[in-house]
């Protein structure tokens, strides 16, 4: 299965500060089984998301993808605006899961908005730009994402 990432930030997108979130998605991914066919790292903006999840899912075919960042209620947060642009359908649960499981962690973990869902048969997941939190949230999520792909793929139905 291929996955890909894109990272959500203004001011690593400048160089301003070192993306910690790219490694730490690669190899979690990894050690979930996938192949990560492509990670970006594009500045907070609705548009260029939209656009490039839109090549992700319709052009390279990626079975899931994983955005950090711009998830919280900064002005510049617009990452589940982007996704919400192109999904098909949402998946409430997982996004409603991940904050009651982040909670356990931080309460800061009620303040964030990410949202999931599924374009054509791609699973898209936001989750917050922290590297300790991905880590956390993908280790809870792995056996949800590995019994929904299936499913999205009209290769199980329920």
């Amino acid at each position: 299965m291929k996955a890909g990432i894109v990272i959500l930030s203004t001011r690593s997108s400048r160089g301003e500060r070192e993306d910690l979130s790219t490694p730490t998605l690669i190899e979690t991914l990894s050690s979930m089984g996938f192949v990560v066919a492509g990670s970006y790292l594009i500045e907070d903006s609705t548009e260029k998301l939209k656009n490039l999840l839109i090549k992700m899912v319709d052009e390279d075919k990626l079975d899931l993808i994983i955005t950090s960042g711009g998830t919280g209620l900064s002005p510049l947060d617009v990452t589940p605006e982007g996704t919400l642009m192109v999904l098909d359908r949402e998946a409430k649960g997982i996004a409603e899961a991940i904050r009651i499981h982040s909670l356990k962690y931080t309460p800061m973990a009620m303040l964030s908005r990410g949202v999931a869902g599924i374009r054509n048969s791609s699973l898209i997941i936001n989750l917050p730009g922290s590297p300790r939190a991905i880590k956390e949230i993908l280790e809870f999520l792995h056996p949800a994402i590995m019994h929904a792909l299936p499913i999205i793929q009209g290769k199980i139905i329920e």
